[in-house]
Protein backbone atom coordinates (compact mmCIF):
# COMPACT_ATOMS: atom_id res chain seq x y z
CA UNK A 1 0.00 0.00 0.00
CA UNK A 2 1.23 3.52 -1.40
CA UNK A 3 2.36 6.06 1.72
CA UNK A 4 0.34 9.19 1.29
CA UNK A 5 2.10 12.47 0.17
CA UNK A 6 2.35 14.57 3.79
CA UNK A 7 1.04 18.51 2.64
CA UNK A 8 2.80 21.15 4.31
CA UNK A 9 0.79 23.97 5.42
CA UNK A 10 2.55 27.32 2.97
CA UNK A 11 5.57 28.61 5.32
CA UNK A 12 3.44 32.04 5.84
CA UNK A 13 -0.01 30.35 7.01
CA UNK A 14 2.37 28.37 9.25
CA UNK A 15 4.09 31.24 10.98
CA UNK A 16 0.68 33.32 10.92
CA UNK A 17 -0.39 30.41 13.22
CA UNK A 18 1.80 29.68 15.50
CA UNK A 19 3.35 33.17 15.80
CA UNK A 20 1.72 36.03 14.02
CA UNK A 21 -1.44 36.05 15.86
CA UNK A 22 -0.08 36.04 19.52
CA UNK A 23 2.17 38.54 18.46
CA UNK A 24 -0.58 40.56 17.00
CA UNK A 25 -2.98 39.77 19.70
CA UNK A 26 -0.49 41.35 22.34
CA UNK A 27 0.38 44.63 20.44
CA UNK A 28 -3.12 45.55 19.11
CA UNK A 29 -4.23 44.80 22.90
CA UNK A 30 -6.95 42.88 21.50
CA UNK A 31 -9.12 40.63 23.77
CA UNK A 32 -9.97 38.46 21.78
CA UNK A 33 -7.75 35.98 19.13
CA UNK A 34 -11.02 36.81 16.59
CA UNK A 35 -10.18 40.37 16.82
CA UNK A 36 -7.06 39.63 14.71
CA UNK A 37 -7.00 40.54 11.59
CA UNK A 38 -6.35 37.84 8.92
CA UNK A 39 -5.72 37.82 5.21
CA UNK A 40 -9.17 36.87 3.18
CA UNK A 41 -7.84 37.05 0.06
CA UNK A 42 -5.18 38.24 -2.76
CA UNK A 43 -6.78 39.45 -6.17
CA UNK A 44 -4.38 40.63 -8.43
CA UNK A 45 -6.06 42.06 -11.78
CA UNK A 46 -5.05 43.86 -14.92
CA UNK A 47 -6.18 46.08 -17.36
CA UNK A 48 -5.82 45.91 -20.63
CA UNK A 49 -7.04 49.67 -21.59
CA UNK A 50 -6.39 51.23 -24.74
CA UNK A 51 -5.32 47.73 -26.30
CA UNK A 52 -8.75 45.73 -25.42
CA UNK A 53 -8.81 44.61 -28.84
CA UNK A 54 -5.28 43.59 -29.23
CA UNK A 55 -5.90 40.08 -28.44
CA UNK A 56 -1.71 39.12 -28.33
CA UNK A 57 -2.24 41.51 -25.45
CA UNK A 58 -4.59 39.74 -24.14
CA UNK A 59 -3.00 36.50 -24.05
CA UNK A 60 0.40 37.77 -22.78
CA UNK A 61 -1.52 39.23 -19.84
CA UNK A 62 -2.94 36.07 -18.74
CA UNK A 63 -0.35 34.33 -19.41
CA UNK A 64 1.20 36.27 -16.86
CA UNK A 65 -1.34 36.12 -14.39
CA UNK A 66 -1.02 32.15 -15.16
CA UNK A 67 2.58 31.57 -14.36
CA UNK A 68 3.06 34.20 -11.61
CA UNK A 69 -0.56 32.81 -9.92
CA UNK A 70 -0.61 29.53 -10.30
CA UNK A 71 -4.34 29.81 -10.99
CA UNK A 72 -5.91 30.56 -14.76
CA UNK A 73 -7.27 34.44 -14.92
CA UNK A 74 -10.67 35.32 -15.44
CA UNK A 75 -11.76 37.71 -18.23
CA UNK A 76 -13.66 40.94 -17.19
CA UNK A 77 -16.18 42.57 -18.75
CA UNK A 78 -17.05 46.10 -18.58
CA UNK A 79 -20.05 47.03 -15.76
CA UNK A 80 -21.15 50.55 -17.45
CA UNK A 81 -20.57 51.50 -20.74
CA UNK A 82 -18.66 54.46 -21.73
CA UNK A 83 -18.89 56.44 -24.96
CA UNK A 84 -15.48 57.98 -24.89
CA UNK A 85 -13.92 55.13 -24.33
CA UNK A 86 -15.95 53.01 -26.65
CA UNK A 87 -16.51 50.17 -24.36
CA UNK A 88 -20.01 49.02 -23.76
CA UNK A 89 -21.47 47.50 -20.87
CA UNK A 90 -20.96 43.21 -20.95
CA UNK A 91 -20.66 43.25 -24.25
CA UNK A 92 -17.62 43.31 -26.74
CA UNK A 93 -13.39 42.79 -25.33
CA UNK A 94 -12.94 41.91 -22.12
CA UNK A 95 -11.38 45.17 -20.37
CA UNK A 96 -9.24 43.25 -18.48
CA UNK A 97 -8.53 40.00 -16.39
CA UNK A 98 -8.13 38.69 -12.81
CA UNK A 99 -7.22 36.06 -10.39
CA UNK A 100 -8.25 35.62 -7.10
CA UNK A 101 -6.06 33.73 -4.47
CA UNK A 102 -7.50 32.15 -1.39
CA UNK A 103 -5.91 29.41 1.11
CA UNK A 104 -2.26 27.80 0.25
CA UNK A 105 -1.72 29.79 -3.12
CA UNK A 106 -2.53 32.83 -1.65
CA UNK A 107 0.00 32.39 1.00
CA UNK A 108 3.03 30.89 -1.51
CA UNK A 109 2.26 34.08 -3.50
CA UNK A 110 2.82 36.33 -0.69
CA UNK A 111 5.87 34.93 0.40
CA UNK A 112 7.39 34.79 -3.01
CA UNK A 113 5.94 38.64 -3.47
CA UNK A 114 7.90 39.68 -0.46
CA UNK A 115 10.76 37.42 -0.50
CA UNK A 116 11.77 37.75 -4.50
CA UNK A 117 9.53 40.12 -6.27
CA UNK A 118 9.65 43.30 -4.55
CA UNK A 119 13.74 43.16 -3.88
CA UNK A 120 13.92 43.07 -8.08
CA UNK A 121 12.07 46.25 -8.07
CA UNK A 122 14.28 49.07 -9.27
CA UNK A 123 15.35 52.14 -6.50
CA UNK A 124 13.07 50.36 -3.92
CA UNK A 125 12.26 52.54 -1.33
CA UNK A 126 9.11 50.33 0.37
CA UNK A 127 5.47 50.19 -0.63
CA UNK A 128 3.88 53.42 -0.51
CA UNK A 129 1.48 53.54 2.83
CA UNK A 130 -1.70 55.29 1.40
CA UNK A 131 -2.73 52.08 -0.20
CA UNK A 132 -5.32 51.46 2.33
CA UNK A 133 -8.90 51.93 1.27
CA UNK A 134 -11.59 52.56 3.94
CA UNK A 135 -12.22 48.98 4.85
CA UNK A 136 -8.77 48.26 5.70
CA UNK A 137 -7.77 46.45 2.45
CA UNK A 138 -4.46 47.15 0.79
CA UNK A 139 -3.78 48.35 -3.04
CA UNK A 140 -0.32 48.14 -4.32
CA UNK A 141 0.10 48.99 -7.84
CA UNK A 142 2.93 47.24 -9.87
CA UNK A 143 4.03 48.95 -12.93
CA UNK A 144 5.66 46.19 -14.67
CA UNK A 145 5.66 42.53 -14.61
CA UNK A 146 9.75 41.75 -14.91
CA UNK A 147 9.84 41.90 -11.37
CA UNK A 148 8.55 37.94 -11.15
CA UNK A 149 11.17 35.39 -11.37
CA UNK A 150 8.65 33.23 -12.87
CA UNK A 151 8.67 35.07 -16.45
CA UNK A 152 11.25 34.66 -19.09
CA UNK A 153 12.74 37.68 -21.04
CA UNK A 154 10.34 36.82 -23.95
CA UNK A 155 7.22 37.04 -22.04
CA UNK A 156 8.06 40.62 -20.60
CA UNK A 157 8.51 42.22 -24.19
CA UNK A 158 4.79 43.57 -23.81
CA UNK A 159 4.94 45.19 -20.95
CA UNK A 160 1.94 46.34 -18.51
CA UNK A 161 1.42 46.78 -14.93
CA UNK A 162 -0.44 44.61 -12.35
CA UNK A 163 -3.01 45.43 -8.95
CA UNK A 164 -2.48 43.46 -6.04
CA UNK A 165 -5.25 44.02 -3.52
CA UNK A 166 -4.88 42.25 -0.46
CA UNK A 167 -8.73 41.73 1.44
CA UNK A 168 -8.05 41.84 5.70
CA UNK A 169 -10.73 41.10 7.73
CA UNK A 170 -9.81 43.82 10.39
CA UNK A 171 -11.06 46.38 12.82
CA UNK A 172 -9.27 49.42 11.33
CA UNK A 173 -6.19 50.18 8.83
CA UNK A 174 -3.61 50.09 11.61
CA UNK A 175 -4.36 46.68 12.17
CA UNK A 176 -3.98 45.76 8.55
CA UNK A 177 -0.90 47.28 7.95
CA UNK A 178 0.52 45.84 11.29
CA UNK A 179 -0.52 42.53 10.05
CA UNK A 180 1.26 42.86 6.32
CA UNK A 181 3.95 44.22 8.33
CA UNK A 182 4.58 41.03 10.14
CA UNK A 183 4.20 39.07 6.81
CA UNK A 184 7.34 40.85 5.65
CA UNK A 185 5.91 43.78 3.26
CA UNK A 186 8.17 46.80 3.70
CA UNK A 187 6.44 50.16 4.00
CA UNK A 188 8.47 53.41 3.15
CA UNK A 189 9.87 55.11 5.77
CA UNK A 190 8.19 58.79 6.85
CA UNK A 191 9.75 61.64 5.19
CA UNK A 192 11.20 58.87 2.80
CA UNK A 193 9.54 60.50 -0.36
CA UNK A 194 12.15 61.43 -3.22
Amino acid sequence: MAKAATVTAPRLKALYNSSIVKELQAELNLSNVHQVPKLEKIVVSVGTGKTKEDKRVLETVKNTLTKVTGQAPVERLAKKSIAGFKIRAKMGAPIGVSVTLRGGRMYEFLDRLVSVSLPRVRDFHGVKAKGFDKGGNYNLGLIEQSIFPELTFEETQVIHGLQITFVIKNEDKAHSRALLEKFGIPFEKAGGNR
